[in-house]
C-alpha cells in the first residue's frame, strides 16, 4: 500500500501537466522554442597568402556529417492552424594580428623565430523561415503539422599577415541556400508549454565555397548540390503565449 501511495504521489505532477493539455493554439498566439538538431552553419578558413598553389572544395552540406547545435525558433499563429516561424543566429569574431619576431639563428642555443599572427575577422550567420499547417487530432494537446522551409547560411573569414613573405589579404567565403518540406508534431503539456519533434522528408541544399588567397587574384570557387531524405531530425521544447 505504501508503494502504491508513492507511485500516485510521483505521478501527480505529470497528471497535472497533461490535464492542462486542452487548449490548441489560436490565431495571434506566439511561440518560442529551444531546438536541438543539425548544425547548418558554414565557414571557409582563409588560406595563408604565401603559397604557390591553391585548391578549394565545396563545404559539406550532408546533415549527418555534422554535430548537433542548440538554437532558438520563434513562431506566430496568423490563423488558428497556420504558423510562420523564424530561427537563426549570428557570430562576429575579431582576432588582432601581430608581427613575427625573428630568431638569432639555427644552431643549438640560438633563439627561435616567432611566426607572424594573422589579423583576422570572421562573420557567420544562419536564418531559417517556414510556414506550417497544423492538424487537430483526437488526442488532447497532440498536433501534427506539415510545412515548407527556406534557409540561408553564410560564413566569411578575412586574414592579413603583416609580413613581407605574405601577399596581402586572403579571403575564404561560403554560403548555403536550402529549400525543404517539413513534417513534425507538437505536444502541448499545458496551455503554455510544449515539446516537439521535426524532420525534413525532402531537402535540397546548394553550397558555394570560394577563396581569394592573394591581393589582385580572382576568386576560385567550388559548389555542390545536396539532396536529403528524412533529413535533419530536430527536437524542441518551447512556450506559447
Amino acid at each position: 500500500m505504501k508503494l502504491y501511495k508513492l507511485l500516485v504521489l510521483a505521478a501527480l505532477p505529470l497528471i497535472s501537466l497533461t490535464a492542462g493539455a486542452q487548449k490548441a493554439p489560436q490565431k495571434g498566439d506566439f511561440t518560442v522554442a529551444l531546438t536541438m538538431g543539425y548544425n547548418n552553419s558554414t565557414m571557409k578558413t582563409a588560406n595563408p597568402s604565401n603559397s604557390y598553389s591553391y585548391s578549394v572544395a565545396a563545404q559539406s552540406t550532408n546533415w549527418n556529417d555534422k554535430g548537433l547545435a542548440v538554437g532558438i525558433e520563434g513562431g506566430w499563429f496568423f490563423h488558428d492552424l497556420w504558423k510562420v516561424s523564424l530561427g537563426g543566429g549570428m557570430n562576429i569574431t575579431k582576432k588582432p594580428g601581430y608581427a613575427g619576431i625573428p630568431g638569432t639563428g639555427y644552431e643549438v642555443g640560438d633563439l627561435p623565430s616567432y611566426s607572424t599572427i594573422a589579423d583576422e575577422s570572421l562573420i557567420q550567420f544562419t536564418v531559417t523561415a517556414g510556414v506550417d499547417r497544423y492538424l487537430n487530432t483526437n488526442i488532447d494537446g497532440l498536433m501534427p503539422y506539415g510545412g515548407v522551409r527556406i534557409g540561408y547560411a553564410y560564413g566569411r573569414n578575412t586574414a592579413f599577415w603583416d609580413d613581407a613573405d605574405y601577399m596581402g589579404k586572403s579571403i575564404g567565403e561560403s554560403f548555403n541556400v536550402k529549400g525543404a518540406l517539413a513534417i513534425g508534431v507538437d505536444y502541448f503539456l499545458t496551455e503554455a508549454i510544449f515539446v516537439g519533434a521535426q524532420v525534413y522528408p525532402f531537402a535540397y541544399t546548394y553550397n558555394r565555397t570560394l577563396i581569394k588567397p592573394q591581393e589582385g587574384l580572382e576568386n576560385w570557387a567550388a559548389n555542390s548540390h545536396n539532396f536529403g531524405i528524412l533529413a535533419e531530425p530536430t527536437l524542441k521544447v518551447g512556450f506559447k503565449f
